[in-house]
């Protein structure tokens, strides 16, 4: 498995889809009833194969992250070649950006000398979305980009 298991709750969100991913290995409902029971490990791998399929296909249209911790957003851009980030820091230990009052404390205060903004770059590796992957499994969400957007028009990176 190149990413990870699906939960039970997506499972359920994608039913039709895994249906259909059955349909296309010609496993029907009542042979696929006979796996689980009787191939525990190949109902397994099915299950494996289908969750990579579906993250590939999420990761191949990621082109946002957002990363929230109590003092920190991490903003990520995935272009072809590289993985641009815009990050904020607040260094004042009463805020808490991921509130709604800490997060409205930042819009009031951005220019504060207690909020720090920084960009960086880095190389994508030859597995892109295995890149991406990895920022997703340490808290990032992808999203449409309207904040890293925000910021970069901010601090006239474009």
């Amino acid at each position: 498995m190149k990413y990870a298991r699906l939960t039970k709750e997506q499972f359920e969100e994608l039913h039709q889809e895994f249906i259909n991913f059955l349909a296309t290995q010609s496993i029907t409902g009542e042979e696929w009833k006979e796996i689980k029971a009787d191939k525990p490990e190949v109902a397994e791998q099915e299950l494996d194969v289908f969750s990579d399929l579906v993250w590939e296909g999420v990761l191949n249209k990621a082109e946002y992250l957002e990363h929230f911790s109590p003092n920190q957003i991490y903003l990520f851009k995935i272009t072809e070649l590289t993985i641009n980030l815009i990050a904020i820091e607040v260094k004042n230990e009463a805020v808490d950006v991921t509130t709604r009052h800490g997060y409205a404390w930042l819009q009031q205060n951005l220019m504060d000398d207690r909020v720090s903004l920084y960009t960086s770059a880095k190389n994508m590796s030859d597995d892109r979305n295995k890149d991406i992957f990895a920022l997703i499994q340490q808290g990032a969400v992808i999203t449409k980009g309207d904040l890293y957007n925000f910021f970069e028009k901010h601090l006239n990176l474009s």
